[in-house]
């Protein structure tokens, strides 16, 4: 799964609150269709990684698949019977901050057909609406 290798601070702030449209990543720059979200969430890399499987599955070593999101905020966890004031939990697990209209897959080098297929399929594992976009 994916995690960064080394981080400025290993526990970052929680940022519950995310705010208005994608500004970057919001246009298909490498492949010729992708998924692009309307809403907004945290997507966890074993979300990330369970749709990367089914798209890459599902082409059959056919074409290119770019991920465009990585998970780079840690979310930690406190153990079950933790008091409070015993200081913040270790790290569980990472996340990557999704905004509506941010493209998080690409897929090139098939078919129309096959690389909607593949790209609804994905959709059904993360956490965010979809939809397919075309490159202009």
């Amino acid at each position: 799964m994916l995690a960064p290798k080394k981080v400025k601070h290993r526990k970052a702030m929680r940022g519950d609150r995310i705010r208005g449209r994608a500004t970057r990543m919001n246009t298909v720059d490498f492949g010729d269709f992708g998924l692009k979200s309307l809403t907004k969430a945290w997507v966890t890399s074993r979300q990330i990684e369970s749709a990367r499987r089914v798209i890459s599955r599902y082409l059959q070593r056919g074409g290119k698949v770019w991920i465009r999101i990585f998970p780079d905020k840690s979310i930690t966890s406190k153990g079950s019977e933790a008091t409070m004031g015993s200081g913040k939990g270790t790290v569980d697990h990472y996340v990557a901050v999704v905004k509506p209209g941010t493209v998080m897959f690409e897929v090139g080098g098939v078919k129309d057909s096959e690389a909607e297929e593949a790209l609804k399929l994905a959709a059904y594992k993360l956490p965010v609406k979809t939809k397919i976009v075309r490159r202009i």
